[in-house]
């Protein structure tokens, strides 16, 4: 929402469960500040806020990650809840014609976050009901069980949704034939991140590569994915080709690794700046 945010979308609505506590409230507060409503934002006594912490060490000019801290709920999400939350994106493009929805499934545990199984499966209904609306999904664990909307994995993450089984990074050519395959079975277009190779764009007939920029210094990759897909979905909902969607996700990637310790965002008028 963050990324979103900077990069100017005009509204932009949170669906979802969090919890009732200190981290939902620093939730909502982050969330107020990026201009988001909250309308269809649940919060229970039941749920934590899945929350991910990576505390830091500095000393003597020298900066350490330490042992990751992670909240999160080892509980199934209700079946209310998921009602609820299909109910709203359901309201959101029938009735308010929002333009894009974006799937943020980054819950490892199955079924313990808001994109359950149920959820998934009414998030492809909707997707094949109004395809006039751009549904965008980026998953951890679980990018192979979309159906019908277009999804942004690594390009680790695209070979093990297509059974690869090998422990190394598959090379460009099998990523291409990794991801026309996903895009054959998902019936939507792919985008691989390569990392500091850029992103692949794939269909089932054709492949785009677009190179990454070059690097202007030291960089911090935190949040390096969550800015590539805003301005991936940002331009799809322009009209922007996959190709040249795929160039502004590196732009937006590119701002973002340059901004050190923080996970950071990217404007427009930092993306115009790396343009010739």
């Amino acid at each position: 929402m963050n990324n979103l945010s900077a990069l100017g979308v005009g509204r932009l609505e949170a669906v979802g469960v969090i919890g009732d506590n200190g981290e939902g409230y620093d939730l909502r507060r982050g969330l107020e500040r990026a201009r988001v409503g909250m309308r269809w934002l649940d919060a229970s006594e039941e749920r934590f806020t899945p929350t991910y912490t990576k505390p830091m060490r500095r000393e003597h000019g020298i900066e350490e990650e330490m042992e990751r801290l992670d909240i999160k709920n080892r509980e199934p999400l209700p079946s209310e809840y998921e009602r609820r939350v299909l109910d709203a994106i359901r309201y959101l493009v029938t009735e308010e014609k929002f333009h894009a929805v974006m799937i943020a499934d980054q819950v490892q545990g199955s079924n313990c976050g808001v994109i359950t199984d149920r959820v998934r499966e009414g998030l492809a209904e909707l997707a094949r009901k109004h395809p006039e609306t751009l549904f965008f999904a980026d998953s951890r664990v679980r990018i192979g069980l979309f159906r019908d909307v277009i999804v942004k994995p690594n390009r680790l993450e695209a070979a093990q949704a297509m059974g690869y089984t090998e422990d190394r990074q598959p090379n460009l050519k099998e990523t291409a034939e990794f991801g026309r395959r996903l895009s054959a079975r998902n019936g939507r277009p792919v985008f691989i991140t390569l990392g500091a190779d850029g992103i692949m764009a794939c269909e089932p007939d054709r492949v785009v590569h677009v190179p990454a920029l070059p690097l202007r210094g030291p960089i911090d990759i935190v949040g390096a994915g969550d800015s590539a897909s805003a301005g991936i979905t940002c331009a799809l909902c322009a009209g922007a080709s996959m190709e040249q969607a795929a160039l502004v996700g590196n732009l937006c990637a590119s701002v973002t690794i340059h901004k050190l310790g923080t996970t950071g965002t990217a404007s427009p008028e930092e993306l115009l700046a790396l343009l010739p």
